[in-house]
């Protein structure tokens, strides 16, 4: 094999013209000089060099190698330069995949931190929903998956291992149950699930609408789902025309408001944890550190849970 230390021997005997001055070109010992050009003879099968009085000059092989040392030793150098950047968060790509309301509540605060403290560092994100992330985190389609799973339930539902990763806790949201303004239930302080077992429902993404149905089970009904959309946006206008009820998360309901909805606590209490997953090498890679680390500040600046009905929006859709 041949190494980048033995191309620069080569390619400083080229220049040079004897041993002793590459030795002191390189900051090597004459015989150090000596035993590597043996070395790498060795391992070519070939001679390298040949000697004529106190000179040396190289034979073709030799040749070859200190041609080929310039661009190779530039393209080493270049390589190193890149990775120190890397390393130094002088440069860097970190892949994020998250689901819808965490990319408009916890992804844009942490892209801002990391911009402001590592402007080089580049970073991308995709909207999926878990168990799809973490597959494509699996299939080193991104570097972080942000994920959720709802009290009683895995991240990946089972349909993947979870032992390959990093999982990190980011917060525990809390379940609303969102109601039109003048619904019968509007002034109550809590609400149980079961006395809305004769209402419409409106049911989001997969995940949702099966954690809807476990809910709905464990309180003795199976719910009618009128209307399934996975555009929270949607959702609330289907409430706020009286079309429907819908279970909706604190952090959708940080972002997304509507005046003639109202979001009330639940009887029972429901939360999904929400998590910052990775993998063990990459959690090592200094931008994807520096992006969990975002993350994480961007989840513990969020609002906290009210334990009380919400109040009046201060703004509206």
């Amino acid at each position: 094999m041949i190494d980048a230390a033995g191309l620069r021997v080569m390619r400083a005997i080229a220049d040079e013209g004897s041993f002793t001055a590459a030795a002191g070109a390189l900051g090597y010992t004459q015989p150090a000089i000596s035993q590597m050009v043996r070395r790498l003879e060795q391992r070519t099968g070939t001679a390298l060099v040949e000697r004529v009085g106190r000179n040396v000059r190289l034979t073709e092989a030799g040749r070859v190698l200190a041609r080929h040392a310039g661009p190779v030793l530039a393209a080493l150098d270049a390589a190193e330069e890149e990775v120190a950047a890397i390393a130094g968060l002088r440069s860097g790509r970190v892949r994020i995949m998250a689901f819808p309301s965490a990319s408009a509540t916890l992804v844009p605060r942490a892209l801002a931190l990391v911009k402001a403290r590592f402007p080089d560092v580049s970073i991308s994100f995709t909207e999926a929903e878990p168990p799809q992330s973490i597959a494509a985190l699996r299939a080193g389609e991104c570097d972080l998956a942000i994920a959720f799973a709802y009290e009683g339930t895995d991240l990946a539902r089972g349909e993947e291992d979870l032992d390959a990763f990093v999982i990190t806790p980011l917060l525990d949201d809390e379940v609303r149950l969102a109601v039109p303004r003048t619904h019968r239930v509007a002034d109550q302080e809590t609400v149980h699930l079961a006395d809305l077992r004769d209402e419409p429902w409106i049911a989001g993404c997969p995940r949702c609408r099966g954690h809807l149905l476990q809910l709905a089970d464990a309180a003795g009904f199976r719910p009618d789902v009128a209307y399934e959309t996975e555009d929270y946006v949607a959702v609330m206008g289907l409430v706020a025309e009286g079309l429907g009820v819908a279970l909706i998360p604190d952090l959708i309901l940080r972002t997304v408001h509507h005046p003639d909805v109202v979001a009330l606590r639940m009887e029972p209490a429901s939360r999904r944890t929400i998590t910052a997953m990775t993998t063990p090498d990459l959690r090592r890679v200094p931008a994807v550190g520096a992006a969990l680390d975002a993350l994480i500040e961007s989840a513990g600046s969020q609002p906290r849970t009210p334990t009380t009905r919400m109040a009046e929006p201060a703004w509206s859709i």
